[in-house]
């Protein structure tokens, strides 16, 4: 696969999609090592009833347990920007790169990971905007809860 950013967010939409195909939330997200896919996730919550299982840490554990050197050397692609929870696996990993699909619906910890050296590449894509501003607006409690918001308080 290649290492261009916007090759390396189509398995992350894909797996979007396909969460939303089971009655998820459509964020997906894509662990690259040395520009090769080693595995995809997406959100999860939903389907198995987690709390944790946004698509990073889904993706993550998708790619079973890594040395150190390889995620020194990862890519972790998400169609979200990521939240706090997400964020912390990408630091206490070490992943030095991270590629985020969109930002408008939801601002997560890019400038922790670029105060901590991480590389963040927002590619504001129309896809993943457009798939996240049709959820929020057809099951806003839902995006709450996933974001930790109380449903009333607004979501975006």
């Amino acid at each position: 696969m290649s290492d261009d950013p916007r090759a390396q967010l189509l398995p992350a939409i894909h797996a979007a999609r396909s969460g939303a195909a089971s009655g998820g939330i459509p964020i997906g997200s894509a662990l690259f090592i040395d520009g090769k896919l080693i595995a995809t996730g997406h959100n999860r919550r939903v389907q198995d009833g987690s709390v944790i299982h946004h698509a990073e840490m889904n993706c993550l554990e998708n790619a079973g347990r890594l040395p150190a050197a390889d995620y020194a050397r990862a890519t972790l692609v998400t169609t979200l920007s990521p939240c706090d929870m997400c964020t912390g696996a990408v630091l206490l990993y070490g992943i030095p790169r991270v590629i985020i699909g969109e930002n408008r619906t939801f601002l997560g910890g890019e400038e922790l990971l670029r105060s901590r050296g991480v590389d963040v590449t927002v590619l504001d894509d129309p896809e993943c905007t457009e798939m996240m501003t049709t959820f929020i607006a057809s099951h806003s409690a839902l995006w709450a809860e996933d974001i930790g918001q109380d449903a009333t308080e607004g979501t975006m």
